[in-house]
């Protein structure tokens, strides 16, 4: 089973660890799984996220980047 929520990242993000703190403690709330890519990895993936890490996504929809917000990802998984 795939994870509901994938968090795009790259290392050294500050923002990025941010966004990891937010998606761990709401999977945990929840009990959804979660993944981590770091973008760097897949060219594809830098093309289209770039700069706007943090990103994201709850069953391949995007509800944030930047800085999660923790209530918006909560109603997402509601």
């Amino acid at each position: 089973m795939d994870p509901r929520v994938t968090l795009y990242s790259r290392p050294g993000c500050h923002l990025c660890d941010d966004a990891r703190r937010v998606v761990r403690a709401i999977c945990a709330r929840t009990g959804d799984e979660w993944s981590e890519v770091n973008i760097d990895d897949d060219a594809d993936l830098t093309t289209q996220y770039g700069e706007l890490i943090p990103v994201v996504l709850v069953d391949g929809r995007q509800i944030g980047y930047f800085r999660i917000d923790p209530a918006r990802l909560q109603a997402a998984l509601g």
